[in-house]
């Protein structure tokens, strides 16, 4: 039989990654770290919100809407502009029978030539009047479908009014909320440059370089045994070594790798405390 190998237990590979890159970092810089871990968490939140104010929703649902509308529209002006010309051409062609049936009845009763011309107008003016009669029936439907062309592009232009002075009041609250966030995204941005200089740029790289790759979250504190980044209840192994730990030593969780911040709430005692 084989021999039986010695087991091992699994530690992530955090732990190896900060055993071998230990940092030494004085309490109060550890603390500022937690501070500015807050102030950029704030402004995560703020870049967050601002992406996704619920009037950019409103205002792209506007505009869309608008973009229709205007399509629509432009497409109604071109069908009534084609159906006006329809209009123009009826009119002319029973216009240009009734001046033709007028020349006839103007010769017709001045009884000028032979008796044939003058039955040969008689029956060209009643084809003239049947010829009038079917142009402006085609006359009356054209200008039927002009005038509701026209009804639809009224009822259009109206609504493309309507959204116009909507998307503006929408525009106009947007911009309020944005504004809103802008003024706090620069205090809050003024405090992390007064933050920044009580961290130090060793444990600062560090803290970007593990925050860039862990959802914005570099550094947590310790909280009655629990990592404030993963939420993860320490065991008591872990714990110990944390106790022993110098207070200048830069710990990391051994199961997300954040940074892990001691305070007075992390269930150390005093002696395991950087406060």
């Amino acid at each position: 039989m084989p021999t039986p190998q010695p087991r091992h237990d699994h530690q992530p590979a955090h732990a190896a990654y900060a055993r071998r890159f230990l940092l030494k970092a004085d309490s109060s810089r550890q603390l500022a770290l937690l501070d500015l871990q807050a102030v950029d968490s704030r402004l995560d939140q703020i870049a967050h919100a601002t992406s996704n104010l619920p009037q950019h929703r409103e205002v792209a649902a506007l505009e869309d809407e608008t973009r229709t509308v205007d399509t629509q529209l432009v497409n109604a002006r071109t069908a009534l502009s084609d159906v006006q010309r329809e209009v123009d051409k009826a009119e002319s062609d029973v216009q240009l029978v009734r001046d033709r049936a007028a020349r006839d009845r103007t010769r017709l009763e001045a009884g000028t030539g032979s008796a044939k011309d003058l039955q040969a107008l008689q029956h060209e003016l009643t084809s003239l009047a049947r010829r009038q009669a079917e142009l402006e029936d085609v006359e009356l439907e054209v200008m039927e479908r002009a005038e509701s062309l026209g009804e639809h592009v009224t009822t259009l232009e109206a609504l493309r009014d309507d959204l116009a002075a909507r998307l503006e009041a929408a525009v106009a609250h947007r911009d309020a909320a944005m504004g809103e966030y802008a003024t706090e995204r620069d205090r809050v941005a003024g405090r992390r440059e007064a933050v920044f200089g009580g961290v130090g740029d060793d444990l600062v790289a560090l803290y970007e370089r593990i925050r860039s790759s862990h959802g914005g979250v570099g550094a947590a504190e310790l909280k009655q045994r629990r990592c404030g980044g993963c939420h993860i209840e320490l065991n008591q192994v872990d714990m110990n070594r944390i106790t022993k730990a110098p207070a200048d030593e830069v710990l990391r969780c051994e199961e997300c790798g954040r940074i892990l911040v001691r305070t007075a709430q992390s269930g150390l005692g005093a002696a395991g405390s950087t406060t």
